[in-house]
């Protein structure tokens, strides 16, 4: 009995999740032990084949079922090989080849991937389905036959007539397939589109649903999306014009399949061919096989006997007639089902790509294949049905959903939150300008979604927006269509390097030409090119380099690379990684008064026991808020905060995951002092001194904080972590005079400015500092972040707290001053580094043992993880 109680509970979806996945599970299972194939019918035989890929002949084999249908009294009958289309197997001939039966031997094989044939196999193409059916002519040693091919073997028909010319006595087109240009929406890649979107759609149902086989066998299944998904249809153009024996054509009036205008397009490029029309659709080969068997008999009878035309035997007027090139202009328009089918097939690939979707109907609408209304209406519906998922995606999935997988990989959390500050300021106005901004619909439909908006008043919205953004791509399409069709051939030449090419544009078109566009993209443009130029923003990676040399010069010179660790014998590895911070201002506790109140709330409580903690400690000394909370184990500034309420100190624990100190928060202004002392010396030294500087704006009544912080010649370079920051309020317009502040904490990475601060080193307050750290036995080398409300009482060594002190990896910030040069900066580092060496090598002659290298590799290791980033 499975009892689910306490914490140990699962919901209603959880549970269903579960069954769900265990009845899939099992539905695999009994595909896997399934047999690939079903059983051939008892009246059925059988051939072993090689499987084909590709044109490639592969070493496993393929099972092909076939029906031999042989009259009882007819000497040496002619050979018919009937080939079925997608997805219905040989069971299309179930009436139509027992006519033929009487005077013909009549062959009817389920094609490999239909039927009782093998149904996995490697390819599904109409070009390996015309090699397959080669291998059963050598299999029955048939020297010659006659095709009757329907729908989708129209292309397999004429693939074999390509590739065996000498072994077809004729070919029947049965509302067959062939030239591109008047398949589906008649551009390859927009059909592949098409095709593919039903792949997925199909595969997901089939592998995604507990079925147990059931659905590997229905009537729309994967076989049959394979077989469209890998054909090709753009050589049957050429394959018709070289075509040499006779051919019959056959086709319904009303076809909404294959139209009316491919059979009169074969008729044209075969000269020899003729042309029969049946009141109908695509179905005549089940509704009237009698009629169309009749037809078909008769013309098989002839060409057996040499009395029907071959293309030598051709008019005049039918040869210079097929020696035209294409004309769309002279093919009627679309009607009835056929409209409705191409209607529904642009909106369905508005869901692929809605631009390329709506440049396609264009080129129907310029071939004549269909009217400029119709293919604006289909663009249109998908257009706005897209954008109703977006916006229900938005409604129903949440926040929560977008920012798991597989949601997550699609929507960008960054570009929602922009959305739908965008939507509380400018309203309607958003909807109906994202549809001619690139890159920003999907997101602004989401938030439209997310921040519950008035279903009726979106769609009155989404409805116009895409009223005036369809009609003029399709219209601008349809006048350049000509244009496209005459260079198309040009680019299938050279597409790959025309797609090279355009890619290269279009990434020069979204990082620098669209940005242009909006004051956002040029300002955040300009922060890129100040970071790139400006030494003091550069990451890690490309500043370090020539430090990291300098630092493995050093280790050669001092006959060890960890020597520096021993500079600071108290400290963890130094305070190179990985070092406690509360144990280092606890080691300084005999300077009371110097040091910022603290305490250490251990991870192993639950939030209520860590929030009662810091409750305690505010209330032993007297603290209000607000307080700062940050890792004991961190750098640079990561994870510290400054909680300003209860609640806000309850998301801090709910998200920290580490041993966290809580400090009161020191007001006023802060300084980063450096200090080191060689073990021989009875007297310490500042090294240098860092004048930390908090940026703010200030309000003009009109700009919003976002636009201030842009404007900004300083917050700019900040930018993307200062907007990111400040999300919240970004769209808020400060009033005239209002002072906000974008940074608290004194981090150079995440927005404080670093000035040299000699200015403010005296005698008085080095020697302060050097007092400070004498109640630090083991220290000897790092930097103190110190907060004061008066410089001038820092100068005189008074009135400040230590608010952390950082050891050997701790730079000399000052360095980051925006006066200093490059140069200048290395100069400081390498003598730091230096001097971090030199003090080390002193302690470890007085008997102090450097942290192993191999231990210290494993502390980074532990500390960053694979690839883990960081920042100055």
């Amino acid at each position: 009995m499975l009892i689910l109680s306490g914490h140990s509970s699962l919901s209603g979806w959880k549970i269903f999740a579960i069954i769900y996945l265990a009845l899939l599970a099992c539905s695999h299972a009994v595909r896997f032990f399934s047999p690939p194939e079903t059983a051939a019918r008892p009246d059925q035989n059988v051939l072993t084949l090689n499987a084909l890929a590709h044109d490639r002949t592969l070493p496993q084999h393929v099972k092909l079922a076939y029906d031999d249908l042989q009259p009882d009294s007819v000497i040496s009958p002619p050979v018919v090989l009937l080939l079925h289309g997608s997805p219905v197997a040989s069971i299309t001939f179930r009436k139509f080849a027992p006519e033929l039966a009487p005077s013909c031997r009549v062959l009817v094989p389920d094609l490999p991937g239909f039927g009782h044939s093998t149904l996995r196999i490697p390819d599904y193409s109409i070009r390996s389905h015309a090699a397959y059916v080669l291998q059963m002519l050598d299999s029955l040693r048939l020297s010659r036959v006659h095709l009757v091919a329907y729908s989708m073997s129209g292309g397999v028909a004429l693939h074999l007539a390509e590739r065996a010319p000498e072994r077809i006595q004729s070919i029947t087109m049965v509302s067959a397939l062939g030239v591109q240009e008047l398949e589906l929406l008649g551009d390859y890649h927009l059909n592949h589109a098409v095709h593919g979107l039903q792949l997925a759609f199909l595969w997901l149902v089939q592998e995604g649903v507990p079925h147990f086989g059931y659905l590997d066998d229905a009537f729309l299944n994967v076989p049959y999306a394979r077989n469209f998904f890998d054909s090709d249809q753009r050589p049957l153009r050429a394959i018709l014009t070289q075509y040499q024996n006779p051919m019959l054509i056959v086709h319904g009036r009303h076809d909404p399949l294959v139209p009316l205008a491919a059979a009169q397009e074969h008729y044209r490029l075969v000269p020899q061919s003729e042309l029969q029309l049946f009141e109908g659709g695509h179905e005549l080969i089940f509704s009237k096989p009698h009629m169309i068997a009749k037809q078909i008999e008769a013309f098989i009878q002839q060409a057996e006997q040499g009395r029907r035309l071959t293309r030598s035997q051709a008019s005049s007027e039918r040869l210079a007639l097929a020696q035209q090139p294409f004309d769309p202009s002279q093919i009627s328009q679309a009607q009835g089902i056929a409209l409705v089918t191409l209607v529904f097939l642009l909106a369905l690939a508005t869901l692929v790509s809605e631009d390329l979707t709506c440049i396609s109907a264009g080129l129907l609408v310029a071939r004549g294949t269909m009217g400029y209304f119709s293919a604006t209406l289909g663009c249109f519906l998908g257009i706005v049905f897209g954008d109703f998922l977006l916006f229900f995606a938005g409604k129903y999935l949440g926040g929560p959903a977008l920012r798991r997988a597989p949601m997550k990989w699609f929507f960008n959390e960054d570009a929602i939150t922009r959305g739908r500050r965008w939507f509380e300021r400018e309203g309607a106005k958003v909807i109906v300008l994202s549809r001619f901004m690139p890159g920003s619909r999907l997101p602004t439909y989401v938030a439209a979604g997310l921040l519950r908006m008035s279903f009726w008043k979106f769609c009155g919205y989404f409805v116009l927006a895409a009223a005036l953004w369809t009609p003029a791509l399709v219209a601008v399409s349809t006048l350049l269509g000509g244009k496209v069709m005459e260079y198309l051939s040009l680019y299938e030449q050279y597409s790959w390097r025309i797609l090279i090419g355009l890619a290269v544009v279009l990434w020069f078109m979204a990082k620098l030409v669209v940005p242009l566009f909006s004051f956002r993209g040029r300002r955040l443009l300009v922060s890129k090119w100040r970071r790139l130029t400006h030494w003091e923003f550069w990451p890690l990676w490309a500043f370090y380099p020539p430090v990291i040399f300098y630092v493995l010069y050093l280790g050669l010179k001092h006959r060890s690379l960890t020597v520096f660790t021993a500079a600071n014998p108290a400290i963890f590895t130094g305070g190179f990684l990985g070092e406690s911070k509360s144990d280092i201002l606890n080691r300084l506790a005999g300077a009371d008064g110097y040091i910022a109140r603290h305490r250490l709330i251990c991870v192993s409580g639950n939030e209520e026991q860590r929030v009662q903690a810091v409750k305690s400690f505010m209330h032993e000394f007297s603290l209000s808020f607000p307080i700062v909370l940050k890792p004991d184990v961190g750098q640079r500034g990561a994870g510290v905060s400054v909680v300003r309420s209860e609640q806000e100190m309850r998301d801090y624990f709910g998200k920290s995951e580490g041993d966290t100190i809580v400090q009161e928060y020191a007001q006023g202004y802060e300084y980063g002092v450096f200090y080191y002392r060689h073990p021989d010396q009875a007297r310490g030294s500042i090294f240098a001194i860092t004048d930390k500087r908090f940026p703010v704006v200030k309000g003009d009544g009109r700009s919003t904080l976002e636009e201030l912080i842009l404007n900004d010649s300083r917050a700019v370079c900040m930018a993307r972590f200062l907007l990111n920051q400040h999300h919240a309020r970004l769209f808020e317009v400060p009033a005239v005079g209002e002072v906000i502040p974008l940074v608290e904490l004194g981090t150079h990475c995440r927005g404080a400015i670093f000035y040299d601060g000699e200015k403010i080193k005296t005698p008085e307050l080095e020697a302060s500092i050097d007092a400070v750290s004498r109640h630090f036995e083991g220290f000897y080398f790092g930097r103190y972040d110190i907060r004061t409300p008066s410089p001038e009482d820092f100068k005189q060594g008074k009135n400040f707290k230590v608010i952390e002190l950082n050891g050997v990896t701790s730079e000399a910030t000052s360095i980051y001053d925006p006066g200093n040069s490059l140069f200048k900066a290395y100069r400081v580092l390498m003598k730091q580094w230096r001097i971090a060496f030199e003090i080390g090598a002193l302690n470890r002659a007085r008997g102090i043992r450097p942290v192993p290298l191999r231990e210290l590799i494993r502390v980074v290791r532990n500390s960053y993880g694979p690839a883990k980033a960081q920042e100055k």
